[in-house]
Formats: structure tokens, sequence, C-alpha cells
């Protein structure tokens, strides 16, 4: 008896803990003249099995590239698709996203190129879209900010 409550007081901690998520790092690289997709999570972990898709000017979700392998790793062909700045997805699962936007030439990437995007920035335009906004205060003026 007294070994399993030494046992459980040992484990407690890790069993009380919270569940963190881990934010996504992506990275592009040319290996041997092949564009391939680098992501793991920010403790190390790879992201097998995320999708990887392009995005639409809209940020809607566009067609899919395929899917990171067991080491997070993907090789992708752009050369299908227009001149210009393309955004990449790599969706880990809810809460598990990393945004790319890279400057595609010819199909090719210039990795230096690449900018990774926080979640935060993506949504700043919904922040500037909003001109103003009604507050009622307490005494039921309202007031314009």
């Amino acid at each position: 008896m007294l070994r399993q409550l030494a046992t459980l007081m040992l484990l407690s901690p890790a069993i009380l803990m919270p569940v963190q998520a881990h934010q996504i790092e992506s990275a592009l690289t040319y290996l041997d003249g092949t564009l391939e997709l680098s992501s793991s999570f920010s403790n190390g972990e790879p992201t097998q099995g995320a999708v990887v898709r392009l995005l639409k000017p809209d940020g809607s979700p566009g067609s899919e590239l395929g899917r990171t392998d067991a080491s997070g790793k993907l090789t992708l062909d752009l050369s299908g698709l227009d001149d210009g700045i393309v955004d990449l997805q790599v969706d880990g699962g809810p809460g598990h996203r990393d945004y790319l936007e890279i400057d595609l030439n010819d199909g090719v990437v210039n990795p230096d190129a690449v900018v990774s995007l926080p979640v935060g920035l993506m949504l700043i335009g919904l922040l500037v879209s909003v001109q103003f906004r009604n507050d009622e205060d307490i005494d039921g003026r309202q007031h314009r900010q």
C-alpha cells in the first residue's frame, strides 16, 4: 500500500499538469533541386500527418498539396502554380497551424524570402477592417471609439 501511495505521489504532478498546445514551426529548403517542407512542433516533435494546403486570396483553404510524413517532411511541387505570392498552411490539427508566405517565380521558391506568419497577423485584417465600435457605458450613453 505504501509503495502504491509513493508511486501515486510521484506521478500526480504529471497527471495534474495541464495539456499545452505547441506551436508549429515550418521551413522550406531545397535538397538536390527538390523543394522540401520540414515541420515540427515547438518541442521538436515532428508534425506527422499535417495537411499542407494552399490558401485562397481570401484566406480560405484551397487545394491540398499533401501530408507530412513520420519525420514531419513533405516534398512540394509548385511548378504548376502562377508566379507571385503564395500562401501555404500547415495544419497539424485544432490549434496547431503554421502559415508560410512564399514568393514563387517559375515554380521556384527563394527559401531565404519565405515568411512565417503568426496566427495573430493572419487576423490583423479583421482588426483593420473595424473602423469604429459603439459601446454603452454604465450610464447608458454611447461612445464612439
